[in-house]
């Protein structure tokens, strides 16, 4: 609702259920349009580093949650490395001690995949489940729904 009212996106399709309040009445979007769609980059931050590495240790490959988890500088601090998208991994601390303060190959440790800047917007991916989707989407999805 506060879309619509920003006018942000366009309402498509109305469900048959309102909102009411005290002085006016409104119809419950169902199918909704953006108005505009503006990319932005990823933000850099220890969050997104663990979601684009899927809280994979990047040196053993392990799956760990978020607090067993560090962040790694690839080349340290120490040796001019920074902290940016291509320089930083998700790591366990098992790894991330036996790395210390040395490069991966200095260490004997192996990257699972160079780091690199996410093409995705963290929180902007949309999963429909199992379940059927509402009638009035059946339209305006790309795919076919199995039962």
């Amino acid at each position: 609702m506060k879309l619509v009212f920003m006018e942000k996106v366009e309402v498509v399709e109305e469900s048959e259920r309102e909102i009411r309040s005290i002085s006016t009445s409104m119809r419950i979007p169902s199918v909704v349009r953006l108005v505009q769609f503006r990319r932005r980059e990823a933000k850099f931050s220890r969050r997104n580093v663990y979601a684009r590495d899927h809280y994979k240790c990047q040196y053993c490959g392990g799956r760990f949650p978020a607090d067993d988890l560090t962040c790694d500088h690839v080349v340290p601090r120490s040796q001019g490395g920074r902290a940016e998208w291509s320089n930083i991994v998700t790591c366990c601390v098992t790894c991330n001690r036996r790395k210390g303060g040395r490069t991966p190959e200095q260490a004997g440790l192996h990257l699972l995949k160079p780091p690199a800047r996410p093409s995705w917007l963290w929180g902007f991916h949309v999963r429909v489940g199992s379940g059927t989707p509402p009638p009035g989407w059946q339209t305006y999805l790309r795919f076919q729904t199995e039962h």
